[in-house]
């Protein structure tokens, strides 16, 4: 049977957190044009296979300050839940198989 960890709160509520500004950050990142800055559009089909863009209108300042903000807070939240406390708990072989468990909790729930 595969171990059981007893997660603190703050910790499950921070992974959590981190999917869901994960998840946030691709879905804009999806909706926004390919390219930061405005760009003309191009065509190379000269490589292994043919490379395709649009122009770019690029991005406001509304849509760069929303990704950097997102950005910000995913790196606060990976930094809070790698270094949590809980860690130093967990023996060195399990840390592995714990954080996987703990990435996946939604899923098990």
């Amino acid at each position: 049977m595969a171990a059981t960890y007893d997660f603190p709160s703050d910790l499950l509520a921070g992974q959590e957190e981190l999917h869901q500004v994960r998840a946030e950050l691709s879905a804009l990142l999806k909706r926004l044009p390919w390219s930061v800055v405005p760009l003309e559009g191009f065509s190379d089909g000269g490589g292994w296979r043919k490379v395709e863009r649009p122009a770019s209108p690029g991005w406001t300042e509304d849509e760069q300050a929303e990704v950097e903000k997102l950005r910000r807070r995913e790196h606060e939240l990976a930094i809070f839940v790698s270094g949590h406390r809980f860690w130093a708990e967990v023996t060195t072989p399990d840390r592995v198989h714990a954080r996987s468990r703990l990435k996946h909790t939604r899923e098990e729930a």
